[in-house]
């Protein structure tokens, strides 16, 4: 499902980070941990394709990411990937089911508005598909970010730093959301985080 292999990464002026090589298999739930600076969202966008891998290779689903051009691994990543990031990047302008609509439309793939429903109707939000972002609590935002990470019945969702800033009660409820969404989707779920509260809940762990 995703292989890496001697792969290295160096931001400018800073030293080469190496990463161990992985081997994940489909449908596995996996926790990156580390601390601040440790590599682990850096290794989260290399295997994301949001960063260009300087050597070594990732290979997501038979395909190595590092020989496609920028134009076929936009559309790879619309069609096999989900994103969920700390702060949700919704489009505040637009309403719940716009903003998901999206999601196929940047893929390139057919939108449908049952799909929005069905995934909206799962993550406890159906009522709020005619709202705006900006009428939402920060919890029903969460959610519906979850919802677009989803959309598109990913292969792999990367979730970086989701609970980090989260007390106990929310952290539970997100990463339940988070794994009843990759369960449902039979989808791939790495988090990266330094939040040891999800040990409680992911039991396979990469140390960095």
């Amino acid at each position: 499902m995703i292989r890496t292999q001697s792969l290295t990464y160096a931001y400018p002026a800073e030293k080469e980070i190496f990463f161990n090589d992985l081997d994940v298999a489909s449908g596995e739930q996996i926790l990156l941990l580390g601390e601040s600076g440790s590599g682990k969202t850096t290794l989260l966008h290399l295997l994301g394709g949001l960063l260009k891998s300087q050597h070594g290779s990732i290979e997501v689903n038979g395909t190595d990411l590092t020989k496609l051009s920028e134009s076929e691994l936009d559309r790879f990543r619309g069609k096999h990937y989900g994103f969920i990031f700390q702060r949700n990047h919704l489009m505040t302008a637009l309403t719940v089911e716009q903003n998901l609509l999206m999601a196929p439309f940047l893929a390139g793939l057919r939108q449908s508005q049952e799909r929005v429903e069905e995934v909206l109707e799962h993550l406890g939000v159906i009522e709020k598909r005619k709202s705006r972002i900006q009428d939402l609590s920060l919890g029903q935002a969460q959610r519906v970010a979850i919802a677009r990470a989803v959309l598109n019945k990913p292969s792999v969702l990367l979730a970086d730093e989701p609970t980090s800033a989260l007390d106990d009660k929310n952290c539970d409820r997100v990463s339940d959301l988070l794994l009843s969404a990759a369960l449902q989707n039979q989808a791939t779920l790495i988090i990266a985080t330094h939040d040891q509260r999800l040990k409680r809940k992911i039991h396979n762990l990469i140390q960095l």
